[in-house]
């Protein structure tokens, strides 16, 4: 199982990046593996900020659906979430709050995998991020 991280979907449906066509890649190899796809509410969350601070409203609806197209589930964020990222921001991991809370969203659920394009989860410890 792998989480999908917000820029994978933001970089697909942003301006020509360098970084669209790895996205593009990372999806269309893990559907091709059949691995399975999940990512969390936060990672709309995400979705949502960052669009609407560039002034990209009209984007979210679209980053959404390409998404929710390539996942099997979006994963609740509960308060036992939060609280699990604290001791990961405690850890001295240098990672950021959201990063922080998908990585306890993926513990709770055993998840291992990340589908990012930003190398902050390499700092986590026996996380493997895909991109």
């Amino acid at each position: 199982m792998i989480l999908v991280d917000a820029n994978i979907p933001m970089y697909l449906v942003g301006a020509d990046h360098p970084n669209k066509f790895r996205a593009a890649a990372a999806v269309e190899r893990a559907v091709g593996d059949g691995d399975r796809l999940v990512t969390d509410a936060e990672v709309l969350q995400e979705i949502l900020h960052r669009f609407t601070a560039i002034e990209r409203p009209e984007a979210i609806g679209l980053a959404f659906d390409v998404l929710l197209a390539v996942v099997e589930e979006t994963l609740p964020i509960d308060v036992v979430d939060v609280h699990a990222a604290k001791d990961v921001l405690a850890g001295g991991y240098r990672l950021s709050a959201r990063d922080a809370l998908h990585v306890a969203v993926m513990a709770r659920h055993g998840i291992d995998s990340v589908m990012s394009l930003h190398g902050g989860f390499d700092r986590y410890p026996g996380l493997r991020r895909v991109s």
